[in-house]
């Protein structure tokens, strides 16, 4: 009895182990609207803000299987600017964590994906329990620039689409001064 009792649970284990493998986490990440849609085949759906690459930079499109996880990660190539709950998908590019909320929701980054810290730890945990694929669409937005006319400067800087602006009503944002923003860069580096 005790040998078909074995026997049998090989068996099972034999046919939930494929479907075990099969599960996976589909991240769809909008680089044109700034958003990752999450979706798991245990269930779990979320739409996050992210930031991807800003102007100069670029984050890769296409569709991309996770290489690496790390729970914290340092960047050798940006003054060590930690990347909390990163998960690798090509080469030095990884989905993580920011601790630059505030630029969530427009382009940001050096070309990797970033997500607050709590949603790249619950992200993290999902892709190390289930596995993912990882699928990138879209073009980052534009700033439009408009002839400014009579103001005495030959163009004047027009603020780009956010839409869900961190789930005001407010569709549109100022624009950041650039000098603000170096030194912001300078401060939070990726």
């Amino acid at each position: 009895m005790r040998i078909f009792i074995r026997l049998m649970a090989l068996i099972a284990a034999l046919l939930v182990a494929p479907m075990a493998a099969q599960a996976r986490v589909n991240i769809s990440v909008d680089l044109s609207s700034q958003r990752m849609v999450v979706t798991s085949d245990g269930g779990a759906s979320y739409s996050w803000p992210i930031s991807s690459a800003r102007a100069g930079y670029v984050t890769p499109r296409g569709t991309y299987h996770p290489t690496s996880l790390q729970t914290m990660h340092r960047s050798k190539k940006y003054h060590n600017s930690p990347m909390p709950h990163s998960i690798f998908f090509n080469g030095g590019y990884a989905i993580h964590g920011t601790y630059a909320v505030g630029a969530l929701g427009r382009p940001a980054s050096h070309g990797c994906i970033r997500i607050s810290p709590a949603h790249a730890s619950t992200l993290f945990s999902l892709v190390r329990a289930e596995g993912a694929v990882i699928q990138i669409v879209g073009s980052a937005p534009v700033r439009h620039y408009a002839r400014a006319g009579h103001h005495g400067h030959a163009y004047a800087r027009v603020a780009h689409h956010r839409p869900h602006a961190h789930g005001t009503a407010l569709g549109y944002a100022p624009h950041h001064n650039e000098r603000i923003q170096r030194i912001f860069n300078r401060i939070m580096p990726e």
